[in-house]
């Protein structure tokens, strides 16, 4: 029985199959077969041609350079500094204007640091200390300001103190700043240009507008009237991205700026626009966040009369904005149109081999349509002999037609 099987097996392989077209007076199935049709039509020419631009090529290898430039200047009078006027080239780090730029808006200044000895800051768990023994020579302090030099410094006749530091003396104050330093900052203005080229299509834009007015980029802020006006408002961005500036100005946070260019370039040149998005990329919304704001230390420093160095310390706060640009163009192209439509023809015969298991696995006559839909030709010493399966209870014809001949070859 084992060699019949495999013997029947083998020679089916040279069976050639071909298709037999059966017309099904079913008007359920054919109401299924035409919504199935339509439904296909819709999503090719509705999704595929019409949302998603199938008949075009696209480029996403977006090349882009960004600038940017911040003006604004701010009056403070403070114990530490005296009074001062601060401009760009104060408060604006690093001062190229690049895509990613930090905005001062606090600082702590710790004036005249000189490397010598002093006492750590008692705020450091790793500085406490109750004998000498316990502030090793040489050892840095961990989170600390500077290297032990052995001895614990007491003071008020308290049985604990703090490690004495070879370091920039006196050492920075803890805590964060109470009064916002630069509560101007909210005015100061952006400019940030955006160039970009699509290389595969060779086209370039920038988002300042195409204008011959020289007053434009002087008066102009960007908002529902002016959407391509380049220069925007810090406070305006800190609201826009759903904060506060007078917090986040005074604790530091992350702003992104996101450009966005879709460009179709079957149309005019003036209908690529940039699209912005902002967004607060800080974890400031996070739930009893240690480690929300933004801030960092920088020095400057100097040589008195005796030539010895010192330094101003600055503990700066305030708003680093990221500028991230991306996007995509497209441009009419024969080959992607003739894929998209051989795919949806394709795809149009889902409806036929759907319709087709109804009929032959869900009906209650399915016994019958599988009977007029497959049948057998063999050829025996040059007849062609036809046979067909037994027709379902109720059907009208010959209950069984085992074979047929319709065709003799010599």
């Amino acid at each position: 029985m084992g060699q019949i099987a495999w013997k029947a097996l083998c020679l089916s392989l040279f069976d050639y199959k071909t298709e037999k077209y059966v017309i099904a007076k079913n008007k359920k199935v054919g109401i299924l077969y035409r919504t199935v049709q339509l439904s296909i039509m819709a999503y090719i020419v509705g999704w595929v041609f019409v949302v998603k631009k199938g008949y075009q090529d696209t480029d996403t290898s977006l090349q882009s350079s960004v600038i940017t430039k911040v003006k604004g200047v701010a009056f403070t009078n403070t114990s530490e500094l005296g009074e001062r006027l601060w401009d760009v080239a104060d408060y604006v780090i690093p001062p190229q204007g690049e895509s990613v730029f930090f905005v001062m808006t606090n600082l702590i200044v710790t004036p005249n640091q000189r490397q010598s000895t002093c006492p750590e800051s008692p705020g450091i768990p790793d500085a406490l200390c109750y004998h000498d023994s316990d502030c090793p020579e040489g050892k840095a302090v961990i989170a600390g300001n500077g290297v032990k030099t052995g001895r614990c410094l007491k003071t008020g006749g308290n049985r604990s103190g703090t490690c004495e530091i070879f370091a920039w003396c006196p050492v920075e104050k803890k805590g964060r700043p109470r009064k916002l330093l630069l509560a101007n900052a909210e005015n100061f203005t952006i400019y940030i240009k955006n160039s970009i080229r699509f290389p595969r299509f060779k086209f370039s834009k920038t988002n300042v507008l195409d204008t011959d007015d020289n007053s434009y980029l002087k008066n102009c802020r960007y908002g529902p009237e002016h959407l391509y006006c380049p220069i925007f408002s810090l406070g305006s961005l800190v609201r826009w991205a759903g904060s506060d500036f007078q917090e986040m100005a005074s604790e530091g946070g992350v702003i992104g700026i996101q450009i966005e260019w879709d460009c179709n370039l079957d149309k005019d040149a003036s209908k690529c626009n940039p699209h912005y998005h902002f967004s607060r990329l800080d974890n400031r919304f996070a739930a009893k966040s240690i480690s929300s704001g933004y801030n960092f230390r920088f020095a400057k420093y100097y040589r008195d009369s005796s030539d010895v160095d010192f330094r101003t310390l600055i503990k700066a706060y305030g708003i680093r904005f990221d500028v991230m640009v991306n996007g995509k163009a497209g441009k009419f192209n024969i080959i992607p149109t003739i894929i998209n439509i051989g795919s949806g023809l394709a795809l149009m015969g889902a409806g036929a081999f759907f319709c087709d298991l109804v009929l032959l696995y869900l009906l209650r006559k399915s016994n019958f349509y599988r009977g007029k839909k497959y049948e057998e030709v063999s050829i025996h010493g040059g007849v062609v002999v036809a046979a067909w399966k037994q027709s379902p209870p109720g059907y009208e014809g010959p209950s069984v037609v085992p074979s047929v001949k319709i065709g003799v070859h010599s």
